[in-house]
């Protein structure tokens, strides 16, 4: 076998295609990853919109698989392991490497990645469970993580969508005073499911003035790309309070100089995906039982599972996986 199905962006600008190719070499300090389920991602549509280094570029940041061969000088890892990786592709001939930016990504059967950034999968995950933990999770439980929070206090999950259902989760095996966020009451009974004690519907209500009913929000955590939504939970920000911005969004926020002095308080984003975040995000989503809502699509679906994660009809998370 020396070719492979994988879908690809073929210059910036175009749309996904399947094609066949040949399954890559691993070099030295690199292993070959027989790709089991691989997330989708909204930061995939920074590939199309033309961030890749090169093209034709493979998408896909949120890959499990099994380790199908070494490269020279790799110990790290063994012939047969299943492994993960996420956004930090590693270190490779001196160079830094982002996963689907700089390198080829999961969108395919095989996958070559760095030893370094490689994280083992716990066993009582499964594949397509585990591959959206290496961003959308890992994302927000290192927010709330590293956040101001303590247990006892109260955090508010804005957006309940890819992002947000898995914050729920780990916000209230946290021990935090769970508020969910969103616009109307469908998702209500889903959230009190996955652990809030609040709902807010942000639709009919006003967001901060209810937040501050409760105390104040000691975090705020902003899962939903939209600057106006963004916008309107400062109000709800208690003394000495965090908004941290989780969404993927280039929109404006609407911000001056009083929303820092009101508190005073923190605005911040949250990124990491090294390794050890990566692991611990595992780790914590075996212990506590969280597990992502998946809706699973087959490799050749790929620009399906992307399109209907962009106009956010996903339930909840979009996770491709390979038939070989």
């Amino acid at each position: 076998m020396s070719m492979m199905k994988a879908v690809q962006v073929p210059a910036a600008g175009k749309p996904m295609e399947l094609v066949h190719i040949p399954i890559p070499e691993p070099k030295a300090g690199q292993v070959l990853i027989r790709v089991q389920a691989c997330g989708v991602c909204r930061g995939e549509a920074k590939i199309v919109e033309g961030w890749a280094s090169s093209y034709p570029r493979i998408p896909g940041h949120e890959v499990v698989g099994t380790i199908e061969k070494l490269g020279q000088f790799v110990s790290k890892w063994k012939f047969g392991q299943r492994v993960g990786i996420g956004w930090d592709g590693g270190h490779c001939s001196g160079h830094h490497h982002t996963t689907a930016l700089t390198m080829d990504g999961g969108y395919a059967e095989f996958m070559v990645a760095n030893e370094d950034a490689l994280v083992l999968i716990p066993a009582d995950m499964s594949s397509a469970e585990a591959a959206p933990i290496l961003c959308a999770g890992e994302t927000v439980f290192s927010a709330l993580r590293n956040s101001a929070a303590r247990a006892g206090d109260t955090v508010a999950i804005s957006g309940i969508g890819g992002l947000g259902h898995l914050a729920i989760q780990y916000a209230k095996k946290m021990g935090f005073r769970v508020v969910a966020i969103s616009n109307g009451r469908d998702k209500e009974k889903l959230v009190r499911e996955l652990g809030a004690h609040h709902y807010i519907d942000a639709s009919k209500e006003d967001v901060g003035r209810k937040l501050m009913e409760m105390g104040g929000a000691k975090v705020i955590l902003a899962t939903a790309p939209n600057g106006k939504a963004i916008n309107r939970l400062i109000p709800g920000m208690g003394k000495d309070a965090e908004l941290i911005i989780a969404a993927v969004s280039d929109e404006d926020l609407g911000l001056s100089a009083m929303d820092f002095l009101k508190g005073p308080n923190t605005i911040r984003g949250t990124f990491t995906g090294k390794t050890e975040e990566l692991g611990a995000a595992l780790r914590f989503s075996v212990l506590a039982d969280v597990r992502p809502m998946i809706e699973v699509f087959p490799l050749e679906n790929a620009h399906e599972a992307f399109d209907k994660m962009m106009a956010a009809q996903t339930n909840f998370r979009a996770v491709i996986t390979m038939t070989q």
